[in-house]
């Protein structure tokens, strides 16, 4: 039921539009029961007993995990019922089981305290990263972990819902996400959570309009209250008034709209109108995603951020593990182009090398490590290498910031050539190796390292926040970070030009690349790449489609020579919008335009 405009005050949150869509009623918030343990003493009689209790706890929940696995594969298939193999295995894992099982014997420690107080440590780790890929994955170690804490205790978990409703939580899990589809269910909004989080990619899955990273929808909505879920343009409105969901439902139907002028684009060269062709790549996270982003109409990965492999290890994997995944996404793939980014890790994200930094940004991270341990180094050159066989598989290089560091990476490559041969081992001899722009120096020195590489890929996310001096995190500063500043504008002028100078392919993998007030921008300024999100594929291919590379050239000559972030933004939505009169204006910059006109200001 709607409410009445005027009896509550409208407030709108925002957060990340994770799985599109519009769903306006009633929310229900879910307060999930964290099992509560504390350390209690067992007499010498009581150790057989308790190892029986953990025992039936872990054969309960593989249980659960197997029929909520079953559900999810018949509903989304097997690669998004992957998530819950995982889970599984976690529950078998003969290491961590049996360090839990050692302990109750020998410290005769009840069993749901020390299954608490041994996962945690992992989970604890991975919380504290700064990287958001690594904190998501830490949700669902926590969903393991409370989920054998719950059958330890036998205590009940969430059965259904009565009517349709919003679901409201704190964070949702990969089985919340599952369960609560099986009831009618309009969307799903939480306080944490990023676009790359299992919850989001199962939302899309499911086709559950979702917002995540509100922060703060617990504290401000309660079960009944009726809510609107805008799973576009990342926003929870409370208490929404009648012009503001008038509004939202005339969004929805001009984005469906505009959505069936998309479909068949897939299958379509992102070219323009005088014949220009560009590589539209997709970034992903997980093997699970390369499926959505083929459909989706990506002719390639132009980032696989690699070091997801190392979630929850206390090791490196192992050449073997890396091959088999870096295979597995290169043959899914092929022939279209993947490119794997060494470890990007460092103090500021998960790592099994042990390192507290005050500054990780400035500090030890991405080429950084993998030139300090060449084992590991070469375990994952080689791992690539042998990925390569298909001779679509190219080597990303990040946060360089010297010369000396590609020199010495592809010293290192050879080295990984020359061990694969004496194994008689096949891989692509012509393998390419790029290195990522996302340090201001690595900029200032593209020329030279243009000569050194067989490629450049923009990485703006970062490369602005070093070029600005801001921390995009920071709520103090957080709208300092911009895209459009002329000063990142002719920056990534400098760049590509410096690659164009020596015949070297230029791409862009960082956020900018994936807005489509940019791509006309991006065309005109001689990018010869676009890889984003896989959900905005469609987008910038039909905004590539719809101009002229003549054309575009005059606007990025034309963006040059203004002098601010606001007049850059405005003369190039007016010229998307003159060239694609059909493309809604939320389609162009949700992070600014709004339909809906709140009565009072976001929180």
């Amino acid at each position: 039921m709607i409410a009445e405009e005027g009896k509550s005050k409208e407030v709108i949150l925002t957060g990340i539009a994770a799985s599109p869509g519009i769903a306006i009623g009633s929310a229900y918030l879910y307060s999930k029961v964290v099992p509560k343990v504390s350390p209690r003493s067992l007499a010498d009689d009581e150790v057989d007993a308790e190892l029986q209790r953990l025992q039936d706890a872990l054969a309960r929940s593989e249980k659960e995990l197997q029929k909520i696995h079953s559900f999810a594969e018949q509903k989304l298939g097997s690669q998004s019922a992957r998530i819950f193999e995982a889970q599984i295995m976690i529950l078998q894992d003969s290491v961590l089981m049996g360090a839990i099982r050692n302990r109750i014997r020998n410290e005769k420690k009840n069993a749901e305290y020390l299954v608490f107080d041994e996962v945690d440590k992992y989970r604890r780790i991975m919380s504290d990263s700064a990287d958001e890929y690594i904190q998501e994955r830490a949700h669902d170690v926590d969903d393991v972990m409370n989920r054998i804490i719950r059958n330890i205790l036998d205590q009940k978990l969430f059965s259904r819902l009565e009517g349709e409703s919003l679901i409201v939580s704190e964070s949702l899990t990969p089985a919340d996400t599952v369960i609560f589809s099986r009831n009618q269910v309009l969307g799903y909004a939480t306080d944490f959570g990023g676009f790359t989080s299992h919850a989001a990619l199962l939302s899309r899955s499911l086709k559950i309009p979702a917002v995540l990273g509100l922060r703060t929808a617990t504290k401000h909505i309660k079960t009944g209250d009726c809510i609107a879920l805008d799973g576009y343009g990342g926003a929870l409105i409370i208490h929404p008034s009648e012009e503001t969901i008038e509004s939202l439902r005339r969004k929805e139907q001009r984005l469906k709209e505009f959505d069936k002028k998309l479909e068949g684009i897939a299958n379509l060269p992102a070219e323009t109108l005088d014949h220009k062709r560009y590589e539209l790549s997709a970034n992903l996270e997980l093997q699970d995603e390369v499926e959505y982003a083929i459909q989706q109409g990506s002719q390639g990965i132009g980032l696989y951020r690699t070091e997801g492999q190392l979630m929850g290890r206390q090791s490196f994997p192992s050449e073997d593990e890396q091959a088999a995944e870096y295979t597995a996404i290169a043959e899914q793939m092929f022939p279209h182009p993947v490119m794997l980014r060494t470890f990007d890790i460092g103090g500021d994200k998960m790592s099994p090398v042990p390192l507290k930094e005050e500054n990780p940004f400035l500090g030890w991270r991405g080429i950084r490590v993998s030139l300090d341990r060449p084992e590991m180094f070469l375990d994952q050159l080689r791992a690539i290498l042998r990925a390569s066989t298909k001779k679509n598989v190219r080597i990303l290089l990040p946060m360089v910031s010297k010369i000396g560091e590609v020199r010495k990476a592809k010293e290192y490559l050879k080295q990984a050539q020359h061990d694969l041969t004496l194994r008689r081992c096949p891989f692509d001899k012509n393998i390419k190796l790029g290195v990522m722009i996302e340090v201001p120096s690595a900029a200032v020195l593209a020329e030279e390292l243009a000569r050194e590489a067989d490629f450049l890929s923009i990485g703006t996310n970062d490369l602005i926040q070093y070029l600005l001096a801001v921390d995009r995190g920071n709520n103090m500063v957080a709208s300092l970070y911009q895209e459009f500043n002329p000063a990142v504008i002719r920056t990534v002028k400098s760049i590509i030009d410096a690659g164009h100078k020596h015949g070297k392919w230029v791409g862009m993998c960082g956020e900018m690349a994936g807005n489509p007030i940019a791509t006309i921008l991006l065309v005109g300024l001689g990018l010869d790449e676009f890889s984003v999100a896989p959900p905005i594929l469609p987008e910038i291919k039909k905004i590539i489609r719809s101009i002229k590379f003549k054309d575009a050239r005059k606007v990025a000559d034309k963006v040059l020579t203004l002098p601010t972030e606001f007049e850059i933004k405005e003369y190039l939505a007016a010229i998307v919008k003159e060239k694609l009169p059909d493309m809604p204006v939320e389609a162009l910059d949700t992070s600014q335009d709004k339909l809906y006109v709140p009565s009072s200001k976001p929180l």
